[in-house]
Formats: C-alpha cells, sequence, structure tokens
C-alpha cells in the first residue's frame, strides 16, 4: 500500500503528422474537441484523481502547446513543462525527469483522447502491489496497438506491440496510461531514445516484476487520424452535451450537435456535426462534419469533412471526404471530393 498519488507525467512529443494538414500549424494535442485542447480532458481526468502537479514532456511546437494549456489553474493543477532537444521516446522522456518525481506516479501518452477514471486505476496499482499498471480498452482492430494477455486476477502475463492478423491473442490494447514506481526507471539508460511499452516493459516481466491490467472506464479515443478527431468531438457532444437546447435559427439538427460560443447556424441542416466558436454556417447542409473556429459556409454541402480554422465555403460548393488545412477558400460551385485542399 502506498500513499496518495499526487503527479504525473504526460508524453506530449509526438508530430502527429497523420493529422496532416490540421498539424502543420499546431500540435497535435491542442487539436480541438468542443472548443477545449484535445489534452484538456485527460488532464481533466488527472486532477478528477487526485493528481495535483503534472509534468508535460514537449518537443513539438511546444511554445504553442503552453500558450494553449497554460498552467493547469483551471483545473486546480500544477503545471510544469520538460523540454527534449531531441525525441527521447516515452521511457527516456520518463528518465529526463527522474529526479522530479515521487517513489509513485501516473504517467500517459497525451496523444490520446481521454475522459477516464483513472483513480479506479490508482487503487488498483495499490491493491495488486503490482511495479507498473497498465490501463486497457478493448478495441475492433487490435493490430495497431499494444496487446495485453490478462489473467483473472489482473496480471498481465504477455504483452505485444502492434502484432499481425495471426498473432492477435487479445482485443485489449494498452490505452497508454500507466501507474508507476520510480524504481522502475532504473532500468532505463541515460541519455537514450527508449520506449516504456516496447522495451521497459518487455524487460521488466522477463525479471519477474508483476505488470497489472486495468479495464478503464469512459471515454477513451486514439485520436491518429482525422476521422477519429470528427469522432472524439462527436462522443464529447453527445456525453456532455446531450440533451442541449442549441440556437440554432429555422434550422434541422438531428443526432450528436455541438455548437461554439459566437457561432450561427442559420437555415440549415446538420447531421452528426459540430460547429466550433466563432463560425457561421448559413444556408447549408452538413453530415458528420468538424468546423473549426472562424469559419464561414454558406450556401454549401459538407459531408464527412473537416474545415481547418478560418475557412471559407462559398455558394454551391460541394466537400467530401476532405480535411481543409487553416484558411482554405473553395469558391461558388467548386468541388473537392476525396482530397485535402492546401
Amino acid at each position: 500500500m502506498v500513499g496518495k498519488v499526487r503527479q504525473a507525467v504526460v508524453m506530449v512529443g509526438g508530430k502527429g503528422t497523420r493529422l496532416l494538414p490540421l498539424t502543420e500549424t499546431r500540435p497535435k494535442i491542442i487539436l480541438p474537441v468542443a472548443d477545449r485542447p484535445c489534452l484538456w480532458y485527460l488532464l481533466r481526468s488527472l486532477a478528477r484523481a487526485g493528481i495535483e502537479e503534472v509534468i508535460l514532456a514537449c518537443g513539438y511546437k511546444s511554445e504553442q502547446m503552453r500558450d494553449a494549456i497554460g498552467d493547469g489553474s483551471d483545473l486546480g493543477l500544477e503545471i510544469t513543462y520538460s523540454y527534449e532537444d531531441e525525441p527521447m521516446g516515452t521511457g527516456g522522456a520518463m528518465k529526463l525527469v527522474e529526479d522530479r518525481l515521487d517513489d509513485v506516479f501516473v504517467a500517459a501518452n497525451g496523444d490520446v483522447f481521454a475522459s477516464i477514471d483513472i483513480a479506479s486505476e490508482i487503487r488498483e496499482h495499490q491493491r495488486s502491489g503490482a511495479s507498473v499498471s497498465i490501463s486497457l480498452t478493448p478495441v475492433e482492430n487490435p493490430c495497431e496497438f499494444g496487446i495485453a494477455r490478462v489473467q483473472p486476477d489482473g496480471r498481465i502475463t504477455e504483452f505485444k506491440e502492434k502484432p499481425r492478423p495471426e498473432e492477435v491473442f487479445s482485443n485489449l490494447i494498452n490505452a497508454g496510461v500507466y501507474v508507476i514506481d520510480k524504481s522502475v526507471l532504473g532500468f532505463v539508460p541515460e541519455g537514450a531514445f527508449y520506449d516504456f511499452s516496447k522495451d521497459l516493459i518487455p524487460k521488466l516481466m522477463a525479471d519477474g516484476h508483476r505488470i497489472q491490467g486495468f479495464q478503464i472506464d469512459g471515454i477513451w479515443m486514439d485520436v491518429g487520424r482525422p476521422h477519429d478527431l470528427l469522432g472524439a468531438n462527436l462522443a464529447v457532444a453527445s456525453e456532455e452535451f446531450a440533451g442541449r437546447t442549441w440556437d440554432v435559427v429555422d434550422s434541422e439538427v438531428r443526432g450528436s450537435f455541438y455548437m461554439g460560443d459566437g457561432s450561427r447556424v442559420i437555415g440549415s441542416k446538420a447531421s452528426e456535426s459540430v460547429v466550433l466558436a466563432g463560425s457561421d454556417v448559413i444556408g447549408s447542409e452538413l453530415d458528420h462534419v468538424l468546423v473549426m473556429g472562424g469559419c464561414i459556409v454558406e450556401g454549401a454541402r459538407l459531408e464527412n469533412t473537416i474545415l481547418g480554422c478560418g475557412c471559407r465555403i462559398g455558394e454551391g460548393a460541394v466537400v467530401r471526404n476532405a480535411v481543409l488545412a487553416d484558411g482554405t477558400v473553395v469558391g461558388p460551385g467548386e468541388v473537392v471530393d476525396e482530397g485535402r485542399k492546401v
């Protein structure tokens, strides 16, 4: 049994290349989910679990990240920042701040969307006496993740990163939130790139350490691709804004929907869509669409699309299956289909 777990390290150094062109101008973890940075929801989960101090291990466009996330005071957190001169991997990022850590701490991959119960994982870690506890969640296609074989008592006895289809033995994947005894960082080499799950976990298991699995409750999504970002926005719209009456004018709204402050939806139809702050949608149809801030959509039809900030979509335009960079202009009558207009 250990005392209060009060610290967390969150790894936020990734570039989010699969989310281009949206990540050309911002780090992945500050992409908007219902007008908050994607990372904010994980930080809120940490705060709800009693975490007081969060160290963000930063890399790509760290100044923007700091401006967007701030000092954590809105969540009752103290957020500090650790900067990497070059990528160190998840294990290497923890090693860099080892001397600042308590004996037991939480660590998390910041490149996911998560609104989950971390307090229960901490309690399970304390109960089991494990060296490391790993959050797990079931997915339909586990081949893109690390999978775990879990015994009835929760102990993980096998762990495999990104298995081929014929190698899959579980649909429970590593959700990237850990509770860690700091002593295991002694296995991480100084000043070297080192991955926590690929390199350290197998080493610990071979050395006889107990690795505990914990199946999380709440919303967890790997926001690695544009449709995942739209999915995270719709999940929050459904979970946190269900039943809310939106101030739309002469418009029809179906399914999950969210509209940010200062936005207008007039004479339009919107199905499974999100319109972020300061955008206008007038005389248009949206079907599975994320409209980021400051956009104007007038007399257009959008399907399965994400508009970056400040886009302009003209009368009679059709945009399907597209991700448009910030500031993109689609002229009247223009059609964009199956593409990324930059």
